[in-house]
């Protein structure tokens, strides 16, 4: 539903920090609505965009990537290494393997033989990490009977410092999620008894004078058409207007129903923010954008971006590709350090 009514709010001396808040909320919201509307329209067309242009050196790549895996993988296996060279080869097999686990470009069987590396190099990870876990605790144990106030070591200190930010930063989630949980459910269970007090003020059928009937039928076909949209915004919009503009409501908005507005419309701005953000993740670009200030033209000049970049990593890909067909050119690779 096209948003086409301009509240006006009475201008008054001053407003409460608290009015100000919410008028600035529903610029913001109009904003955001404008914005996606904008997004929703270009979709398509960016997206055909991208798979016209991105898509087929996405599958080159996956092609030259898959035969770099193939071949150092059975090298691996026929020729014999260092130990040092060994541990860069298995590094990037399984690099390649992790990168490729997922590709739509690859056939059926050549996907397979992927997965099946994928699979092995993370059941060694697994395996060595146990082996890692169990040595550093014996080692422990041991200090620990020589000192039993032993500190932390450093890379243990690092790891809990690490743990501890990851535990607030899910907390902060947690509250994030809780809060939009909240005004989600209070926009919902809003959503109906801010149409019927609308109702009841606006229905046509109390109004004796033709010219307001009129306008009131309008107002009142709106008002329906957003609540069975359940466009919350609208029907809050249309509250305040009749609430402050109307004889009924010409007071000042009480703290309680600043609160209600506040979080109903948190609610749906968060909704409209989520809305866009799935367009702009929907274009699948190699470098995350911001919503925020971003124009239908930044997203083809990133889609450009990214395919110059592409083109170059392509270049590289086959170029190290070739060297990968020969022992002496792997080894070559591994002693620049840029296999």
């Amino acid at each position: 539903m096209s948003f086409d009514l301009k509240v006006s709010l009475q201008q008054r001396a001053e407003q409460s920090p608290q009015q100000k808040k919410l008028n600035r909320l529903i610029d913001k919201i109009e904003q955001q609505k404008v914005s996606l509307a904008a997004w929703q329209n270009a979709q398509a067309e960016i997206q055909q965009h991208t798979r016209q242009k991105l898509l087929p050196v996405y599958s080159e790549l996956h092609e030259i990537l898959f035969q770099q895996l193939e071949q150092i993988w059975n090298m691996l296996h026929s020729h014999e290494f260092s130990k040092a060279d060994m541990q860069q080869l298995d590094e990037k097999i399984a690099q390649l393997a992790q990168m490729l686990k997922r590709s739509k470009m690859l056939n059926e069987k050549r996907l397979e033989l992927v997965k099946q590396i994928n699979t092995f190099y993370q059941q060694h990870a697994q395996q060595l990490a146990k082996k890692n876990k169990k040595v550093q605790s014996v080692k422990f144990e041991l200090n620990e009977k020589f000192d039993q106030n032993i500190e932390l070591e450093e890379d243990d200190f690092e790891q809990y410092a690490v743990e501890q930010q990851q535990a607030r930063e899910q907390a902060k989630q947690l509250r994030q999620q809780q809060k939009r949980e909240q005004a989600e459910q209070m926009a919902a269970q809003s959503l109906k008894t801010v149409y019927l007090k609308i109702a009841a003020m606006i229905h046509p059928d109390r109004e004796r004078d033709e010219t307001k009937k009129e306008e009131k039928t309008e107002l009142f076909q709106q008002a329906s058409q957003a609540y069975e949209q359940q466009d919350l915004f609208y029907l809050l919009k249309l509250q305040l207007q009749f609430e402050q503009n109307k004889d009924v409501g010409a007071k000042e908005l009480s703290a309680e129903q600043v609160k209600f507005y506040k979080l109903a419309l948190d609610a749906q701005s968060q909704q409209l923010e989520s809305q866009i953000d799935e367009i702009l993740d929907s274009f699948q670009l190699a470098k995350k954008v911001k919503a925020e200030h971003l124009h239908i033209g930044d997203v083809y000049k990133a889609i450009d971006a990214d395919y110059a970049e592409l083109k170059h990593q392509l270049k590289w890909e086959k170029e190290r590709l070739k060297h990968m067909k020969k022992v002496s050119g792997v080894e070559m690779l591994l002693g620049h350090g840029v296999l």
